[in-house]
């Protein structure tokens, strides 16, 4: 099963008590103060794990508790320090607090770790009172609790290109065809529930990590069908693919349809350097012409036919030198 959003509430341990103690050995009378302090209790982290790829561990266990930090004892003795807790997370998934919307951090490569709720510091031990003129203070600390939050956990895959279309636009054909990536082919909408990735080959051992995600109608940047969960995964691809059918009603409409959704959810979404696919080339009746869209910024056009094998060499290739090219203008 597929996960990509989940709520979680965290706590950080809480720092342990200081301690009221006295030195009593034979001989040392009025040894004087020696209580230690307390342990700080346990941080919790947001960490990548590569070898995650959905969020399902947390649909089901919501909460998270660091260790608490243990009592300070006698003899100086220092209470150990709770363990920091380190949840993991795929790569690419943003950390949001649940009640503001506040954007709290984000992990992209294998290790980030981002801290979200910092554990409680130990509490002084009566040693730490003692001066000159208070030679035998009692007073100690509690520890302090440790930060709690309800965090929202967003997974946004991390892709080098991402499928772009409506519904049975043919992004799941492409994919297949080009990767060894199995998503669900039917000749109704809706097919793809939830995002695949696919490696694609090319010569001279060039690859590329291709996303096909659920198809975007109007209105999808407000949440109607299946858009935001397009959306909130293709805005991280580096090359978007506009996927347009040839036998659409209005192929340049669709092609508007698509980049206006884009631009309502993310100008940064809209502003990625894009390639207009015309799709389905197997459909157009002998001798009948290619649609003809007109595209943003001179965006190149190519025309396949997944189903037929046609185009795709082409296509890929066109992918690649746009995916260079958006590399090397980072």
């Amino acid at each position: 099963m597929f996960i990509d959003r989940a709520v979680v509430l965290v706590t950080a341990g809480a720092g342990g008590a200081g301690a009221s103690s006295f030195r009593r050995e034979k001989f040392v009378p009025k040894g004087g103060p020696d209580g230690g302090d307390g342990g700080s209790g346990g941080s919790v982290y947001v960490r990548a794990d590569p070898n995650l790829a959905t969020l399902l561990d947390y649909r089901y266990r919501t909460q998270w508790r660091a260790e608490r930090g243990q009592h300070g004892k006698g003899k100086n003795m220092t209470g150990k320090s709770g363990a920091d807790l380190y949840l993991p997370v795929p790569p690419g998934t943003e950390i949001r607090d649940a009640a503001t919307g506040e954007r709290i951090g984000e992990v992209l490569g294998a290790g980030d770790a981002v801290l979200v709720a910092r554990g409680g510091r130990g509490g002084r031990g009566n040693a730490r009172f003692a001066t000159p003129t208070h030679q035998s203070p009692r007073e100690w600390e509690p520890g302090e609790y440790g930060e709690e939050r309800e965090l929202e956990l967003v997974l946004k895959l991390i892709a080098d290109v991402g499928l772009l279309g409506e519904p049975n636009a043919g992004k799941s054909t492409l994919l297949s065809t080009v990767s060894a990536a199995h998503p669900k082919i039917a000749d109704y909408p809706f097919t793809t529930l939830e995002p695949h990735l696919g490696v694609v080959g090319l010569s001279d051992s060039r690859s590329f990590v291709m996303a096909d995600i659920p198809g975007i109608i109007a209105g999808a940047h407000a949440g109607k069908g299946l858009g935001l969960k397009f959306l909130q995964h293709v805005e991280r691809t580096r090359v978007v693919a506009v996927l347009v059918p040839v036998d659409s009603p209005d192929p340049q409409a669709t092609y508007e349809l698509l980049l206006r959704e884009a631009a309502l959810y993310s100008a940064e979404l809209a502003a990625k350097p894009h390639v207009v696919v015309l799709t389905k080339a197997d459909l157009l009746a002998p001798g009948a012409e290619l649609p003809m869209i007109s595209t943003n910024g001179g965006a190149p056009v190519v025309t396949i036919s997944a189903a037929a094998r046609r185009g795709l060499g082409d296509l890929l290739e066109t992918l690649w030198l746009t995916l260079q090219a958006a590399v090397a203008t980072r």
